[in-house]
């Protein structure tokens, strides 16, 4: 607008002197009578008006035309700036045949001194603001954004999470090959909050879950944030002997809600074992799971709670990865009421994350120490395969 309004000006100024010059730069006798009578005149100030508008509408096409060729510039600079996106994205890709541990150690590198996101992951089959949103856990998902106003909460659909993943871990692609490949909703909804967390880290909680301290209550007063990458709770304690027919472990961490910072080595290790289980499932022919009473083992030993504890006790008990030089069990967890901080870990009692069961040494809701109640605990086995003591 700016050339446009100047040029205008320098046409207005050109014909007013043309008028100048006719009107005084001619005969002296030359009156103003005779000036609008002459037919010679009238034609001339005619020309230079249609000289000028067509001066005018040239210069109104050529600026079109170089606004257009600017716009074509754009554009092309934003597909060379994506191409080379690309091509940065690719050059982060390490060979096809890199073990998936270090690609994921690559890609999402860990750091124990950097702070906790302020991210909340939940995910269900619709979003949030679809109609069809179960409204018995609407009240669950706002609890969290109640207790925790100054986090970014995230509830995804089935068909966000799919995408994010994609995104994600674009150069890792035997994970999203191993996500697609799963056979059920439960596996990849178990998969996703390791995948979610070890990318970006946050709290991952089920939609069945009730926030009801704020997150960052969870972490006692005596220790130190930057020195924690994990935060886990205890999901059962079942000091029984018939255990093993309830549970997969016989101390079992929750995974329906995890605190982590990103790259943490557990979650990588068990997207890992995740990852080449499946692609081994799936290559033998073996991805769908039984319709017996050992469906639900299968679960818990392939994405749920028993590779889950697994992972964590297997990181214990590696001193290059924990710097604990000590055997760690489950007899360092039964019982305890109070929270245990091991190499980088913090672990909750089953009255964190499992109050008001009423069994197990769980205290209730009103406790200091119950931060989230579960309340459809183990809903996707069959109802004469559950059991809360």
């Amino acid at each position: 607008m700016l050339m446009l309004t100047y040029r205008r000006a320098v046409l207005t100024t050109g014909l007013v002197l043309v008028l100048f010059f006719l009107f005084f730069g001619g005969s002296s006798n030359l009156s103003p009578k005779s000036f609008f009578q002459n037919t010679d005149l009238e034609q001339s100030i005619r020309r230079v008006k249609e000289d000028s508008e067509n001066i005018l509408r040239e210069f109104q096409r050529t600026a079109r035309e170089q606004a257009e060729l600017q716009d074509k510039k754009l554009e092309a600079f934003e597909q060379e700036r994506k191409l080379l996106d690309k091509q940065l994205q690719q050059l982060r890709r390490l060979p096809s045949d890199t073990p998936v541990r270090t690609q994921l150690a690559y890609q999402f590198p860990y750091d124990v001194s950097s702070r906790f996101p302020a991210y909340i992951w939940q995910t269900w089959k619709q979003s949030l603001d679809d109609p069809k949103f179960d409204g018995k856990f609407r009240e669950n998902v706002n609890s969290w954004r109640d207790k925790n106003s100054g986090f970014v909460h995230e509830v995804m659909s089935d068909d966000m999470a799919h995408a994010i993943i994609q995104h994600l871990y674009m150069n890792v692609p035997q994970v999203i090959e191993a996500f697609q490949a799963m056979p059920e909703n439960i596996l990849r909804a178990d998969f996703f909050r390791y995948l979610i967390l070890l990318a970006r880290g946050g709290i991952y909680s089920d939609v069945d879950t009730q926030a009801l301290k704020p997150v960052p209550n969870w972490i006692p007063e005596n220790v130190d944030p930057q020195k924690l990458g994990l935060v886990i709770g205890i999901e059962a304690d079942p000091d029984r002997p018939d255990w093993a027919e309830w549970y997969a472990r016989r101390i079992q961490f929750c995974q329906w809600t995890i605190q982590s910072k990103p790259g943490h080595p557990v979650l990588r290790d068990i997207v890992a074992k995740i990852t080449e289980e499946t692609l081994h499932r799936k290559h033998h022919g073996t991805l769908p799971l039984p319709n017996s009473k050992d469906r639900g083992s299968q679960i818990m030993d392939w994405t749920g709670p028993g590779i889950w504890t697994d992972s964590i006790f297997e990181y214990f008990n590696d001193p290059l990865k924990s710097g604990l030089h000590y055997q760690v069990s489950w007899q360092n967890f039964t019982g305890i009421d109070t929270p245990v901080v091991l190499s980088d870990v913090l672990i909750l009692p089953i009255t964190s994350f499992s109050p008001g069961i009423g069994t197990m040494g769980a205290q209730s809701e009103s406790h200091p120490l119950a931060y989230v109640k579960h309340h459809f605990e183990g809903s996707w086995k069959p109802a004469n395969e559950r059991m809360n003591g």
